[in-house]
């Protein structure tokens, strides 16, 4: 699995092609470069409403969170980027631990919560996602599934859903069970959902829901927003959203974030920061959210109506930097349980 194995562990290896990412091309002195790891659908509106209000112009080069965090690393002080967004807070972690951001002033870092930021504030989470069970609301076994640890019961063997395990937000959820677990336990967990599979994973987290929909599989660990997604095309579909581990001395659901930085070499710092100041603003958290049902980070700002309210369920009390700081650990268990 020595391919799994590059992707998951983020090693950086000098790949001539990478510096030349599709749609690259050279900008003016007066605007603002992002490196963004998130689709442009999420992130599109949130900087042109900023540029309507400032007159800073931004331009996106979109590509994958690790593919441009290896691309800021090799260009180092030649870099055009001034902000990079990654959709995982294990991303931008890593890159805080190799030293590529810039601190934020804490006027801007301080918006957000604790939990949601690095300690020296080099990035901050801008949008959170739950990691949770989407099962048939025909079957009834299903449907009373209290925890994750529950799917990893052999009565789900193939009619269980899960991601391959290479995918970031399944990464950062395992770290989020190693904490919370264990070692051990976490093990045992990742050889039952093995099995439970059969073999088969998704790459994309719509298919498991629209499996689940048609009744091909049971139940399915996701990110909370593709269900939602799946019900406002079908809104008469049987799945239903499970907030797993709540019970009296439970984990909680595990949250991840997408979040931001300014890379240390950004040669217009202070716009950068005026960028990362509206992207934590009531106004940028409001419009993160709405573009993809996530929670914002900001306290005091709601997420979309048709999510569950946060604060009303017990999440997992892991600082979003630790998915950075335990991945390699996190990535050993991964390969020794022999995840696909």
């Amino acid at each position: 699995m020595p391919g799994n194995t590059l992707k998951r562990r983020c090693i950086w290896l000098f790949v001539g092609g990478l510096t030349l990412l599709p749609g690259f091309a050279a900008v003016a002195a007066d605007e603002l470069v992002v490196y963004s790891g998130r689709s442009d659908k999420f992130v599109k509106p949130v900087v042109e409403a900023f540029s309507a209000k400032t007159g800073i112009k931004v331009v996106l080069h979109t590509a994958e969170s690790t593919a441009l965090l290896n691309k800021l690393r090799l260009e180092g002080a030649k870099t055009p980027a001034d902000v990079f967004i990654s959709n995982d807070a294990g991303n931008l972690q890593v890159g805080s631990d190799m030293g590529l951001f810039k601190p934020l002033p804490k006027e801007i870092g301080d918006v957000i919560p604790a939990n949601y930021r690095a300690a020296d504030n080099s990035w901050i989470g801008l949008s959170a996602r739950a990691r949770v069970l989407v099962v048939n609301k025909n079957n009834a076994d299903a449907m009373a599934i209290k925890s994750v640890w529950d799917i990893a019961d052999p009565k789900w063997k193939g009619k269980l859903g899960v991601t391959s395990a290479t995918n970031e937000s399944f990464i950062a959820g395992m770290t989020v069970y190693l904490q919370s677990w264990g070692e051990a336990k976490t093990k045992q967990w990742l050889a039952g959902i093995k099995d439970n599979a059969e073999g088969r994973v998704f790459s994309k987290h719509s298919a498991i829901v629209s499996d689940v929909a048609a009744g091909k599989l049971a139940v399915g660990l996701v990110n909370h927003y593709y269900i939602f997604r799946h019900l406002a095309e079908h809104p008469d579909a049987p799945v239903a959203i499970l907030l797993p581990d709540q019970g009296e001395g439970a984990m909680g659901v595990a949250w991840n974030v997408a979040g931001a930085a300014v890379p240390k070499n950004s040669a217009k710092a202070e716009q950068a920061q005026q960028l990362m100041a509206f992207f934590v603003s009531a106004e940028g958290q409001r419009m993160f959210a709405e573009a993809n049902s996530e929670y914002p980070t900001r306290e005091g700002v709601p997420a979309a109506d048709e999510v569950p309210a946060a604060g009303s369920y017990r999440v997992a009390p892991v600082p979003m930097a630790e998915l950075g700081k335990q991945r390699n650990a996190t990535v050993d268990l991964i390969e020794s349980a022999g995840m696909p």
